[in-house]
């Protein structure tokens, strides 16, 4: 069994929330038909596959049943974190009866918890883009709450990691976040520091789209950062962990 990872699905099937995504370039072009294809074409149902952010444009949970009823359908457990995009997002009390009482049995959530999965052990967060220059953002934005705030969330996430590593110490703590920490000459450095802080080697992220031309992964204060969002990958899930055939 493997673990794997895709970010920014940015699923549309409701009929109220079909937003084409070919505006980010010709390889969305057929996404969908694209991802389930090569979902199935790598992932088994015993594996987990890690979903960090913007998976649905629904602005409610009813709007995103469809898609998530879609990745339902797919092999293999999915977790699922949240995305700047995901407006469908609620309390995980809330989501997880969503869930139980649409039988999407194969979804759960990454919220200020954590998951052991095979010969890892999965945390994250949203996070933060810190970048107060971006024009995209509300000039009144406070970044330093917003970064403090995710943090704390990360923080929380990596403690109750480190609880399941108290019974599995040879499995590693892997972060997935949806915002980079790390991108160009922009640092979120309350994050990278919870991330120093805690030993963490390896943080997959999304977010980024239309940019082929930046490194798959790179190396920075000994933290390796992997880009995973779903049109970089060409819509291919990424494998995180792959147990060996006995």
């Amino acid at each position: 069994m493997s673990v794997f990872v895709i970010s920014d699905l940015h699923l549309s099937l409701h009929a109220s929330t079909n937003k084409s995504m070919e505006v980010f370039g010709n390889r969305w072009k057929n996404y969908i038909t694209k991802l389930e294809a090569s979902w199935r074409a790598v992932v088994n149902e015993g594996d987990t596959v890690v979903l960090p952010g913007d998976i649905s444009w629904g602005l409610t949970a009813e709007e995103a049943l469809e898609d998530l009823t879609f990745l339902d359908t797919l092999p293999g457990h999915k977790i699922i974190g949240k995305g700047n995009h995901d407006f469908w997002w609620q309390t995980m009390r809330k989501m997880t009866a969503f869930c139980q009482e649409n039988k999407l049995d194969t979804l759960s959530f990454l919220f200020n918890n954590a998951y052991e999965a095979e010969g890892v052990i999965l945390c994250g967060s949203r996070g933060w883009f810190y970048d107060p220059d971006c024009d995209n953002i509300p000039k009144d934005t406070d970044f330093a709450k917003i970064s403090a705030r995710e943090a704390n969330r990360l923080q929380m996430s990596i403690d109750e990691g480190k609880k399941l590593q108290e019974n599995a110490k040879d499995k590693p703590l892997y972060v997935f976040m949806h915002f980079p920490v790390v991108f160009a000459d922009k640092v979120s450095e309350d994050i990278l520091a919870v991330m120093k802080a805690n030993g963490i080697r390896k943080c997959y992220y999304g977010h980024i789209h239309g940019t082929y031309d930046v490194p798959s992964s790179f190396f920075y204060e000994g933290i390796e950062f992997i880009l995973v969002s779903a049109d970089f990958l060409n819509f291919v899930p990424k494998i995180v962990y792959k147990q060996e055939k006995m």
